[in-house]
């Protein structure tokens, strides 16, 4: 990890720089002055300048020594620490050069092992100098003579014990410069980096063992302090020691022991969080973030300038349990209490982007990337909300750029190669699959992938040895599929549709020469709505959520009433309120999948429900919607549905609700699940309806059942949930060529078979001219076989 002098150094320039009257602070005058010179390509007004300029002195008036003297050294470097500007660019701005060999004051508040030695040191500044540059911190440093000999004997016992782990082999680390920076801050005062190396110690053996038992000594001897502040100090600093050495559980065990000592000190509290967090306990995480948050909000102006980074953390705690709409919420409130904080900026922006709000991600990731022109990781988001916006060639020089900033950058390598695979340039996807298992060797993903571009490019032995690689890699069932599918392909030597390489060459076939064979043949076009409700059930995973828990959290947790512009009543709720109740829902995921959840449902269900984008939603429209989608028989979906309308302020009588609700229902159930049969118009019809007439349950089934109006596709998406999985033996698709499952189609007169997706597009092999095509479903292979039985026994008798 980088020290802390040159920055440090960095800073008494420019402090040096615009202190013109050499009093040791920066006043009103001369701190405008500098925040005109570092931002010259902005063009500031006096109000804005004024403000900016009030901001500071209040946020850091521990700092000001007195108006006229104005913000001391210490202030400077605690705005550039708390992320209000960005050193190395403010001090190339201003032309300044750095020369280490100078000889320059010593500033207590940053002595470090690396300091500038100066003569007129004490001996007692020596020895703080042995200690890194948070032990002498004037508000998060040691306090009590009696800490300092315990952190030198610590120091002493942590090096004894990383020789021994060195010389037997034991004590790794590992590069993370590859990978995207979570954006945390480590501390309260200084926010530096994360260390770029991740050490593991071995704890199972002797050494560690030792070295256990004689911390406990050490924190033995902080107990049996004087008084009770100073047990704290010894403890805090104990814990400050083994998180910069990354012994990070028993840097938890110090931090919890302070905690007990002062609970309603912020800094223990964040600490011990900041463990949490890097141990991968998020939800114990996010509670002492909570706490120190809660500590700060009642301490007043002291801790003032501590809320952003803990805003901050605690974001990246609720987005390591998946919580991203949370996180959203946390990310905006440290924004604006820092306006200039843009690592706060680029995690809003990342994690809008991670919940689909594209527009609103790429205007925070740019703001960041305004403030911090060499911010690779928001490079990298940002070019991925740009492709997400179909702004392709504007993407990938953006993530050239993130690449030239990082060339290791694997989010971006692999990115962009996704990007180059969607514009169908295949070889030059191939390329950053390539450079990603360069810096990441194991990374199957990225082999899978390389293998489907060299397949596009033509590349078929190529992309045969690289799906091996994949194979070798990872176990998973699209593997084998995957190089059954090459396997296809060399039998038919057959050249794509000027499409993907592979391909049977096909026609589409308009639906009214699609025919069923047969009560049990899905139609083409309800095949397709129910394909897509059934990728959305997938990607949620709510086809796992018993459809009785939405009864159970409607009983359960009260929402309050509250009124609409139209003062109709409703039990409305906030985004990241609705994302804790999906939550309980859906508890059995883990975070990323939770949070592919919650991005899955925003776009699709919220984005309907929340169409002025006031950010609150009727909750009991939204169990009335989730209810069709989700696990238990189709009976009970149906009845929960009405329960959730029957639960709404607007129906409360018990039986029946209004037609007008029912209606409104219906009408956005088919908004959510079949958009492709628009229905905004009547919605607004509907939303301005003054029918007052009741329906009963058995009125709402015959208006949910409807096959024209209502959701009469449910039956075929619960015959999807049954049957998609099923496997047709070696029966490949006539067009795709990769082995069926789910529904088999059949066409009955060329006896060719195609899998539910190619059906529901209309594509047959351009080799079978027929006027109409007559397909029969088959849910499995039996039923295949039996048919097939059947015919010829039939055959058998008319020979006879």
């Amino acid at each position: 990890m980088a020290t802390r002098g040159p920055r440090s150094e960095k800073v008494r320039r420019i402090f040096n720089q615009f202190d013109a009257n050499r009093d040791g602070g920066l006043n009103r005058e001369e701190m405008a002055s500098l925040v005109v010179a570092v931002n010259p390509r902005v063009k500031f007004s006096d109000e804005q300048i004024s403000a900016i300029l009030d901001e500071v002195f209040r946020t850091y008036s521990d700092f000001i020594d007195g108006e006229e003297k104005g913000l001391t050294y210490e202030g400077l470097l605690r705005t550039y620490d708390d992320g209000a500007g960005d050193v190395d660019r403010d001090f190339d701005a201003l032309g300044l050069e750095l020369n280490l060999d100078e000889k320059a004051p010593p500033v207590a508040s940053e002595a470090s092992s690396s300091s500038i030695v100066d003569e007129r040191i004490t001996v007692e500044a020596q020895k703080k100098q042995r200690t890194a540059a948070w032990a002498v911190s004037p508000n998060h440093g040691i306090v009590f003579d009696e800490t300092w000999k315990i952190v030198d004997d610590l120091e002493i016992l942590v090096k004894r014990l990383k020789m021994k782990q060195a010389k037997d082999g034991k004590f790794k680390g590992e590069n993370f410069d590859a990978y995207s920076d979570a954006g945390w801050s480590r501390e309260l005062g200084p926010s530096v980096e994360i260390s770029e190396k991740r050490v593991y110690w071995e704890e199972s053996g002797h050494d560690y063992a030792v070295f256990l038992k004689e911390l406990a000594a050490l924190r033995a001897k902080a107990d049996g302090a004087r008084s009770r502040e100073e047990a704290f100090d010894g403890h805090m600093a104990i814990g400050r020691v083994l998180y910069e050495h990354q012994l990070f559980k028993e840097a938890l065990v110090s931090f919890k022991r302070a905690c007990e000592l002062q609970p309603v000190d912020v800094r223990p509290h964040f600490r011990a969080g900041n463990c949490l967090y890097v141990l991968g306990r998020y939800k114990e995480a996010k509670e002492e973030f909570l706490l120190a948050l809660e500590s700060a909000e009642a301490g007043g102006s002291q801790w003032a300038y501590l809320l952003p980074q803990i805003y901050v953390n605690l974001g990246i705690a609720m987005e390591g349990e998946g919580m991203v709409l949370s996180a959203c919420e946390y990310y905006r409130e440290a924004a604006i209490l820092c306006p200039t904080h843009f690592r706060a900026l680029k995690l809003l922006g990342s994690a809008l982007f991670g919940v689909g709000e594209y527009r609103a991600a790429v205007k925070a990731l740019e703001e960041a990337i305004f403030m911090k022109p060499d911010y690779a990781d928001a490079h990298c988001d940002l070019a991925s909300a740009l492709h997400a916006m179909g702004e392709d060639e504007r993407a990938i020089e953006v993530f050239q750029k993130a690449i030239d900033l990082k060339p290791g950058h694997v989010d971006a390598l692999y990115n962009l190669g996704g990007l180059y695979m969607d514009l169908g340039r295949f070889q030059r996807a191939s390329e950053m699959y390539t450079r990603v298992l360069a810096v990441w060797p194991n990374h199957w993903r990225a082999q899978l992938n390389k293998a489907v571009s060299l397949l596009g490019a033509g590349e078929t032995e190529e992309a045969k040895r690289a799906l091996k690689e994949a194979l070798k890699m990872t176990n998973r069932v699209e593997l084998h599929d995957a190089i059954s599918h090459l396997k296809q392909l060399q039998k038919k030597k057959t050249k794509g549709n000027g499409s993907i390489s592979g391909e049977a060459a096909f026609v589409i076939v308009e639906p009214s020469k699609f025919k069923t064979v047969g009560d049990k043949t899905t139609v083409r076009q309800e095949l397709a709505n129910a394909l897509q409700i059934r990728a959305l059930q997938r990607i949620t995973r709510l086809s796992r959520c018993n459809v009785e828990l939405l009864k159970k959290e409607m009983s359960e947790h009260d929402v309050p009433v509250s009124y609409s512009g139209s003062g109709v009543p409703e039990k409305s709720i906030r985004k990241p309120n609705l994302e804790e109740i999906l939550h309980r829902l859906l508890s059995f995921l883990k975070p990323e999948t939770f949070q592919g959840a919650v991005k899955a449902i925003n776009e699709r269900i919220l984005s309907v429900l929340d169409e002025s984008g006031s950010g609150r939603v009727d909750l009991g429209m939204f169990l009335a919607i989730l209810a069709p989608i989700c696990g238990g028989l189709p009976e009970r979906r149906r009845r929960i549905a009405f329960d959730a309308l029957l639960w709404r302020p607007m129906n409360e009588d018990g039986a029946n609700v209004k037609k007008a609700d029912a209606t409104l229902y219906i009408k956005l159930l088919r908004a959510v699940y079949v958009p492709s049969q628009g229905v905004s118009s009547e919605l607004m019809e509907v939303q301005g309806d003054s029918d007052t007439s009741m329906v009963s349950f058995s009125e709402f089934l015959v208006m949910f059942d409807d096959p024209d109006w209502g959701f009469g596709i449910m039956p075929i998406v619960v015959k999807l949930e049954t049957g998609d999985r099923n496997r047709h033996g070696n029966t490949v698709c006539s067009v795709c060529r990769y082995p069926i499952i789910g529904p088999r189609f059949k066409e009955v007169k060329s006896h060719f078979s195609l899998c539910s997706q190619c059906y529901s597009e209309g594509k047959v092999p351009s080799t079978f001219k027929q006027e109409e095509f007559k397909f029969k479903e088959y849910g499995s292979e039996g039923e295949a076989m039996k048919d097939k039985c059947m015919c010829f026994n039939l055959q058998s008798r008319n020979e006879k």
